[in-house]
């Protein structure tokens, strides 16, 4: 009799962080037997949401795999951002010692020899030394025997309630022709990600709330899962006059609409980013949250910042999903993320493209 039930793949997640890509891994029915991340408190995160995964609090330079885990299916990750991104003007060179990891990448690639590889990191590395690390990056993999294929995806268009880009490079041994996922055709917004969610206030901290509705949307529906209560209701505690200052932005406006008698700490608001103070459009996926906290962002309706628990859904983590350490990390941990529902339609369509290749076969 033929069994009925999937077949399990098996991953690895290096510079793994809380776990994004590893819950979108998970979703897609793909096992993460193990992960590396050299952050305690991330890896703390990410070993209580994958409890069943081993994880290797260690800096990748120092990590061999054992043997057992040699020729997984598949392997991915994303190595520190921050020599690449647009954003970071002061430290966007060749010198940066974050950009040498994705050499650890390659190494890892090279070792283990996975099926399939996904390389993650920030839309900026796309013009980084005018491009040549793409394309290094592209001739070493394709001298270990994988062919490769790159881009730029919007996690609004696959059910993320964020217009967050994010560069894939994907990798694999089975000389198939990778195509990205087809874009969905309908569109989260925040006000879908955030409506069943408890009210609060500047500075609440609460384990658990209740829920608002009984009825929650489609994409409030995925989120909670089975969760009764809301967990991790965390939210900054601003001073009193930045709290004045969020009154007079409407939903889409940012630190423009602040009367400039209330920005007179600032002595030069020309140089404010157009991120700062910027209250989230109900209507539209968010805008990145990355550094949230720093960038106080606003809640669409409410004179605060956002909780743990809402940032968190906008980034598509589950209600279930616990973030470790204090409220400073927690932000971090998610402001870093992999939208896991991306993760999940690369996934998705890595699985289907093997599987039609092996039925040919």
């Amino acid at each position: 009799m033929k069994s009925n039930k999937k077949k399990t793949y098996k991953a690895i997640d290096i510079f793994s962080g809380a776990g994004g890509m590893s819950i979108g891994a998970s979703m897609a029915n793909i096992e993460v037997v193990v992960a590396v991340e050299y952050d305690k408190y991330a890896a703390e995160t990410f070993k209580v949401n994958h409890p069943k995964s081993e994880i290797i609090t260690e800096d990748i330079r120092k990590v061999t795999f054992d043997k057992k885990y040699k020729n997984p299916f598949l392997l991915f990750g994303g190595p520190p951002c921050q020599g690449f991104s647009t954003s970071n003007t002061k430290t966007r060179n060749s010198e940066n010692k974050n950009n040498s990891l994705f050499w650890e990448y390659i190494r890892q690639v090279k070792e283990l020899t996975p099926e399939w590889f996904v390389f993650e990191n920030v839309e900026g590395i796309k013009s980084f030394d005018n491009g040549t690390v793409i394309e290094r990056l592209k001739e070493e993999f394709e001298k270990l025997g994988y062919k490769t294929k790159w881009n730029v995806l919007t996690a609004s268009d696959y059910g993320v309630p964020q217009n967050r880009n994010r560069f894939f490079m994907i990798g694999n041994r089975l000389n198939i022709e990778f195509e990205f996922p087809k874009k969905h055709k309908k569109i989260v917004t925040v006000k879908d990600a955030l409506e069943d969610l408890p009210q609060l206030n500047n500075g609440d901290s609460f384990d658990f709330l209740e829920y608002k509705n009984l009825n929650p949307n489609s994409y409030a529906k995925l989120m909670r899962g089975k969760s009764k209560k809301v967990s991790q209701n965390y939210v900054s505690k601003n001073r009193d006059y930045v709290i004045e200052r969020y009154k007079h932005i409407k939903p889409g406006e940012n630190w423009k609409a602040i009367p400039k008698e209330l920005m007179t700490n600032y002595t030069d608001t020309n140089n404010c980013h157009s991120g700062i103070y910027k209250r989230l459009d109900p209507d539209s996926p968010s805008v990145v949250i990355a550094n949230y906290r720093k960038n106080m962002l606003i809640h669409p309706f409410e004179n605060r910042g956002l909780s743990v628990r809402e940032a968190a859904r906008i980034q598509s983590f589950p209600d279930d999903f616990i973030f470790k350490g204090n409220l400073s990390f927690q932000q971090q941990q998610i402001g870093n993320a992999v939208p896991p529902l991306l993760a999940k339609a690369i996934f998705e369509q890595i699985i289907k493209l093997t599987n039609n290749v092996k039925k040919r076969q």
